[in-house]
């Protein structure tokens, strides 16, 4: 049986900068027009957090049960370790997308837009058959441009219009950087498990394009935000706050760069999870101090 630990372990912290960062930005864009709505951030934030658990815990059971999380390099899995039941791990699945699900309810009926509903069904849609059901988009490819549009557009652009009814540049200009970094992180995972995923038939963009170009990849990726925030300083001078997360992403870039891999890469999520976190406090105190 599991420990309390180890479901704690199988939420994946190191990637839960990936729901909180996009929802702090957005809340900042909706700020910078006057509209911030504490209550309805909350609630996107409860809306992104639960949905990342759940398409980790999903993760977890789909990639379990296919075997391909039976030889890891990376962080400790329930399902693949036989720590906990599939069953139980499917369970805690569903029971995190229930949990985003209701408060995304709440957030679109005190709103009224209702015709969120449908960008929430899709993002339940998405988290279960990222690597669930016969055909898993995370198994051909497509796993990257998920994640940029979950947590780049979907995330910052709906916590921003649910409070504003409204888009803006810097809404757009955010959610590309959020949705690039997040899709980063990703890139990072796929390329340490580049060597298992291709014998396990997991055909990730990072087994499709090779080391060398999924390293380039990543890369260019974790360049996106610190360009936003140069474009931001015609409209936002403070943009530049953001900048400040660049040291943390070094060590990330550096062990890409230099060509690691395997447990030396498992650090780089890290990293890179915190760098986002931090461009997205960052700019966001920029956009309140403007």
């Amino acid at each position: 049986m599991a420990s309390v630990v180890q479901w704690i372990q199988g939420t994946r912290p190191r990637t839960l900068p990936n729901s909180i960062a996009p929802v702090v930005v957005g809340a900042a864009a909706a700020h910078h027009i006057d509209e911030f709505n504490a209550l309805y951030t909350g609630l996107a934030l409860i809306v992104s957090v639960a949905f990342q658990i759940g398409v980790n815990y999903a993760n977890d059971y789909s990639d379990g049960i296919r075997g391909t999380d039976d030889d890891r390099v990376g962080p400790f899995r329930l399902t693949g370790s036989g720590a906990a039941e599939p069953s139980k791990v499917r369970l805690a699945a569903f029971i995190s997308l229930g949990v985003g699900a209701v408060a995304g309810l709440v957030l679109v009926a005190l709103s009224g837009f209702w015709w969120l509903l449908a960008l929430g069904a899709v993002c339940v849609l998405g988290a279960w058959f990222y690597t669930g059901g016969k055909r898993p988009y995370g198994y051909a490819g497509l796993g990257e441009i998920a994640v940029f549009l979950f947590f780049g557009p979907a995330a910052v652009l709906g916590t921003l219009y649910v409070q504003t009814g409204e888009i803006t540049g810097i809404g757009i200009g955010s959610s590309i950087a959020m949705g690039a970094i997040s899709a980063a992180v990703l890139v990072a995972n796929n390329l340490r498990d580049i060597p298992t995923d291709a014998v396990s038939g997991k055909r990730t963009l990072a087994v499709v394009l090779g080391d060398k170009d999924t390293r380039r990849l990543y890369l260019a990726l974790v360049a996106v935000p610190f360009l936003i925030a140069l474009g931001m300083v015609v409209r936002v001078p403070y943009a530049l706050l953001g900048f400040l997360a660049a040291p943390i992403l070094l060590p990330a870039v550096r062990r890409v760069a230099a060509g690691r891999g395997g447990r030396d890469l498992i650090p780089v999520l890290q990293f890179t999870g915190i760098a986002m976190l931090a461009w997205a406090v960052l700019v966001s105190v920029g956009l309140v101090l403007d």
